[in-house]
């Protein structure tokens, strides 16, 4: 009997300890900004899969992101791995500051600055 309460007990613990990493999606949390380091409200985020999609304007990987009033968009449920960037609000965007990520961290939340001038 106690074994039995012992083997559900470290099986509820492992269960627990692996919730988190199943529950947790991977996504991209971008925080635009202009070349004064002000968040820029209304920016619009569009992630390509690979760089002739990025430069034909072509299949983004998900509907455009728009920053809110604190300059913030957050993509979910992507894919561990790099993407391309466009970014851009007006006539400014992210062309000379960068336009690929680091590969994402599978199950976290990966957290981007991007500059538009």
């Amino acid at each position: 009997m106690n074994r039995n309460i012992l083997i559900l007990f470290f099986a509820a613990i492992l269960v627990i300890a692996c919730a988190p990493a199943q529950i947790m999606k991977t996504s991209l949390k971008v925080t635009v900004l202009d070349e004064l380091g002000n968040t820029v409200e209304g920016a619009s985020i569009v992630l390509y899969a690979n760089e002739k999609d990025y430069h034909s304007s072509e299949n983004p990987v998900k509907p455009v992101a728009l920053t809110d009033k604190k300059g913030v968009a957050t993509i979910k449920e992507l894919e561990g791995k790099p993407y391309f960037m466009d970014v851009s609000k007006g006539d400014k965007n992210n062309v000379d500051a960068g336009v690929q990520t680091n590969k994402l961290e599978a199950n976290r939340i990966n957290k981007l600055n991007v500059i538009i001038e």
